[in-house]
């Protein structure tokens, strides 16, 4: 029944995460191309209530002429919408459903014994951690060389160290699929966290000035639209390491740490082609093409280095089908017994799954083939250490028509 009640709210919680996250991304999204768009007011009015740019556009079959203020409009409109629980929501529903589908049952999600053989608190203390302590060191970064010169440049360059050096960590002390989502994670937190103590406390900090009628300070604008620009560069590498998990390919290569670092990198090279692509529209900077050139290439380039070899067989030759005459069903069932059915048996059946007699292995044999041969997914994080052989093994007898006689 746990196992029941924790598949519906992984279900639940991953439906609303999603919701959240399109609503949050969205409208940054929005926002920042808003940003990249905007051109000097023609009216002569706005130009005297302070409005820096504006911007003409159709859609769903109306027009709509938004305006930015420079500092700060005029006065205040009695009703001000403020964009903050997209971020939190998302976030929330997020770190639940990590709680659920990781943490709750780190031992056989989080931890991978090959790597760290840690106890299971002491594995969801080090992953807290990692939010923790990469949001300090990141907001470190930006209190310290933010407002210097060339400061975008050195911040960037110091936070792309400070993710390589998380994501080397994560893959060697934690399952690869954990760990993928977990640098994910790190990231999403530290996105939520610039909206909670920096956008969110800035913006309120100017309503209170122009309430009180105090000069606006300008500092405030400038250090959320920066975290703001930070948290647009994070969102295409967050959303790789989100869904990396369906694509073992990527995070149960012996070098996934790199692989990781490559596809981020990647998403942050395209996401700044759209970013500045905005601006060479209006003639502002040169078209960003090297951007997208360079994130396409990275692309590419994993592609073919993670192509995958020839499968290894039983006897160490490439596998091959052979004659499949005879097949024996005892050895497949041996392994079974071995590797599976502490997680899938009479007392446990984890996803509702048993493969402990022949009845119950039949109908599930393409899906023992996808799990075990072609993705590697079971047995989760190999935590009952199934070789290489015994794969070749269950792939012959798939290639046999999975006889369980």
């Amino acid at each position: 029944m746990e196992s029941y009640l924790l598949d519906w709210a992984n279900l639940l919680l991953r439906w609303l995460h999603v919701i959240t996250a399109i609503a949050w991304i969205g409208s940054s999204f929005y926002f920042v191309f808003l940003d990249s768009s905007l051109t000097p007011p023609e009216d002569e009015d706005l130009k005297r209530q302070g409005v820096s740019g504006e911007l003409w556009a159709v859609h769903g079959g109306g027009f709509y002429h938004p305006v930015k203020f420079a500092v700060s409009p005029p006065k205040l409109p009695g009703h001000l919408h403020w964009f903050y629980w997209e971020s939190y929501s998302t976030w929330l529903s997020g770190f639940a459903l990590f709680t659920v589908s990781y943490l709750w049952s780190a031992g056989t999600y989080l931890v991978d014994k090959s790597r760290m053989d840690w106890a299971p608190p002491t594995a969801v203390l080090a992953a807290l951690s990692f939010l923790v302590v990469f949001w300090l060191l990141y907001d470190a970064i930006c209190r310290a060389f933010g407002q210097r010169k060339n400061g975008d440049a050195i911040v960037g360059a110091l936070v792309f160290v400070l993710v390589c050096i998380a994501s080397w960590l994560a893959c060697h002390w934690f399952a690869g699929r954990a760990a993928f989502l977990l640098v994910g994670a790190m990231m999403a937190t530290a996105m939520s966290a610039n909206v909670f103590f920096w956008i969110i406390p800035g913006q309120k900090t100017v309503v209170a000035q122009i309430k009180a009628g105090q000069p606006v300070d300008p500092i405030h604008g400038k250090r959320g639209k920066q975290r703001s620009v930070h948290n647009t560069y994070f969102t295409l590498p967050v959303l790789f390491a989100m869904l990396s998990g369906h694509y073992s390919f990527t995070w149960s290569h012996p070098q996934n740490w790199l692989v990781l670092i490559l596809m981020m990198f990647a998403g942050a090279a395209i996401r700044q082609f759209f970013v500045l692509r905005h601006g060479y529209k209006l003639g502002r900077n040169a078209h960003p093409w090297p951007y997208a050139l360079v994130g396409v290439a990275v692309l590419v380039g994993a592609v073919a280095w993670l192509r995958p070899g020839a499968p290894v067989s039983v006897a160490g030759s490439a596998l091959s089908t052979g004659s499949t005459a005879g097949f024996d069903y005892k050895e497949v069932q041996a392994v079974l017994q071995q590797r599976c059915v502490q997680c899938h048996g009479a007392e446990v059946q984890m996803k509702g799954v048993r493969l402990d007699t022949p009845e119950q292995v039949a109908p599930r044999a393409p899906l023992i083939y996808q799990q075990v041969v072609l993705q590697k997914l079971m047995p989760m994080n190999n935590a009952t250490q199934m070789t290489e052989a015994e794969r070749a093994l269950i792939a012959r007898w798939h290639a046999a028509g999975a006889p369980v006689q």
